[in-house]
Formats: C-alpha cells, sequence, structure tokens
C-alpha cells in the first residue's frame, strides 16, 4: 500500500486520462479485436496460441483471486482513493490482477511469435504500461500485477514450443487443451463446492463465478473450434488488406452482437444461473472460430483481377 500512496500522491487530471487510456490495452474487448485479428488475417498458428494463452491465464487468474480473496485497495484502506473512472472495470477481487494477465498473455504472447525487434519492443512496453496503469489508478498492488506478469511470461515460455509441436503433430493438442480443461473443471467445482471463507466479499465472490463459468465457455469453444476447423475447414489468412479490415469489421460486430444480444435471454434460460455465460462465451468462440471463417472463400476473392479471356 506504501507504493500505491505514493502514486496517489503524484496523480494529476492529465496523467489519470493517459492511465486510464492504457489501462484499456488489458479490457475483453480489446483482446477480442487483436486476437481475432492475428488469427482471421495474421497467422492462424499464433492467433490459437494468443487464445489458449489468455483462456488459460484468466482461469488460473481467477482461480488464484477466489482461493486468496484478498480485498481491493480501498477496501483494504478506507482512507486510500482510487480514480473513479477506473472503478467500473475494477471488478471482483483484486490479486491478482486481471487487467494486466490479459495484456501479457497477448502482448507478450505476440512479443515471443513475433521476430521484429519493434513489434517486442511495442509489446513488452505495453504490457509495462498496462501493468503500472492499474496500480497508478489505485485499483491493484505491486504483488496483484507482478504475479500476473509471473504467470503470463511463464504460459507463454512453455506453451510456445508445445503449440509448434503440436501443429506438426495434432496429437500434442490432446494434453495441451486437457490441460486446460483440467484447470476450468477444477475451478467450476472450486466455485460450486467449496463455501466461502468467512473474509470473502459476497460481490467479489459473485463475480469471480460468473468469470470462472465465462472462461470454462471460452476453452470449451477453443477446443470446438480447434478440432472442426483443423479437419474441415481450414481457411486461409489471405486477402486483400482492405477485404481483411471488411472481413475483421463485420466479424467482431457479429461476435460483440452475440456477447450482448444473447446475455438476458440465455439468463433467463438458465433461470440466473452462471451455466448462461459459459454457453454465450462458446457461442461467441465457436462462431467467431469457426462459423464466421466459412466465409473467408467470399472475401479472399475481393480484389482480385479478373482472368483475361482465353
Amino acid at each position: 500500500m506504501d507504493f500505491l500512496r505514493l502514486l496517489e500522491g503524484l496523480r494529476t487530471p492529465f496523467f489519470d486520462t493517459v492511465f486510464q487510456f492504457f489501462t484499456l490495452f488489458g479490457e475483453e474487448t480489446l483482446f477480442m479485436v487483436i486476437a481475432m485479428a492475428v488469427f482471421w488475417c495474421i497467422d492462424k498458428k499464433n492467433g490459437y496460441f494468443l487464445l489458449y494463452v489468455c483462456f488459460l491465464g484468466n482461469t488460473i487468474n481467477q482461480f488464484l483471486k477466489l482461493l486468496f480473496v484478498v480485498p481491493r485497495p480501498w477496501v483494504l484502506d478506507e482512507k486510500f482513493t482510487i480514480v473513479e473512472s477506473a472503478r467500473a472495470q475494477a471488478t471482483g477481487y483484486s490479486f491478482p490482477s486481471g487487467h494486466t494477465q490479459n495484456s501479457a498473455g497477448l502482448f507478450l504472447g505476440i512479443a515471443r511469435s513475433r521476430k521484429e525487434t519493434w513489434v517486442r519492443i511495442v509489446c513488452i512496453a505495453l504490457t509495462m504500461l498496462v501493468a503500472f496503469s492499474r496500480m497508478y489508478l489505485g485499483v491493484h498492488t505491486p504483488a496483484d500485477v507482478l504475479t500476473s506478469l509471473g504467470v503470463a511470461l511463464l504460459l507463454v515460455l512453455v506453451a510456445y514450443p508445445l503449440f509448434y509441436r503440436a501443429w506438426n503433430n495434432p496429437k500434442w493438442f490432446i494434453p495441451i487443451v486437457g490441460f486446460l480443461f483440467v484447470v476450468g473443471i477444477a475451478l467450476l467445482l472450486f466455485v460450486e463446492l467449496v463455501p466461502l471463507p468467512e473474509n470473502a466479499i459476497a460481490e467479489f465472490s459473485a463475480d469471480g463465478a460468473k468469470t470462472a463459468y465465462t472462461m470454462f465457455g471460452a476453452s470449451a469453444g477453443f477446443a470446438f473450434v480447434l478440432w472442426i476447423e483443423q479437419k474441415y475447414i481450414r481457411f486461409s489468412v489471405k486477402a486483400v488488406w482492405w477485404a481483411q479490415i471488411l472481413q475483421i469489421a463485420l466479424g467482431l460486430a457479429i461476435v460483440i452482437a452475440i456477447r450482448l444480444v444473447l446475455k438476458e435471454p440465455l439468463l433467463s434460460l438458465c433461470g440466473g444461473h452462471n451455466a448462461a455465460h459459459a454457453i454465450r462465451y462458446f457461442l461467441m468462440v465457436a462462431v467467431g472460430g469457426a462459423v464466421w471463417p466459412l466465409t473467408f472463400p467470399f472475401f479472399a476473392k475481393l480484389g482480385r483481377k479478373a482472368e483475361p479471356a482465353a
């Protein structure tokens, strides 16, 4: 808390705005935009890798949150103030940082998979800026962000060579995806069967349970896409640049529409149970990874010059 109080004393309206901007790079929507753009239009293999690292990383992150039930800094010290614009996205327990986990998994994963020096520098810089922004805004402690950075870095270093091996020998995908499911199922069992500790905060625990089902649904969608896309679809990422932009914009609009439109109907159908979030995120990933790519041959044809008549 001492470091956070030091940052609290250094805040200015200008830097509040700057670091509120950088913290956006750790949010779900931006992750969707970047990860799906890589998956659809740049490098499918690395797209799978980024999705895997982030889904597994966020599942582990949520497990740690619910295991240690560490309150947010302003709960630990009622005199401590945060930048109010960051409060809405600061849900759940404090340790470890979800935003840092999300951004580190994504950007360190890109840095590991790309050889360009400038790409690696930008990605590492964004990772550090997101981590620092969480402390500057007052929503996480150094222990929160350092733990998330460590988990993300470990996953990137371990998963990357395994993914390359699995790409050449699909049998390796069985233990890779299996581990993702084991962690996800263990988290769901923890949520459903383990009583809340006395120091638990009901609101934070409820958010953690919701996220547990969300990540399990996304992970199930990932496994489904990995199987069906490689076996039956095998889409190409090649298309002219403006067709790819159109492809990304329309695809993301569909995936985000599923997230927004199906939320209340599925909750009603499931009687308010968090299983609704698992179903919704499964559909988001399945549509984005297996259904939308069925349109890619059409986009690949856009911009091609007509062949001269014989």
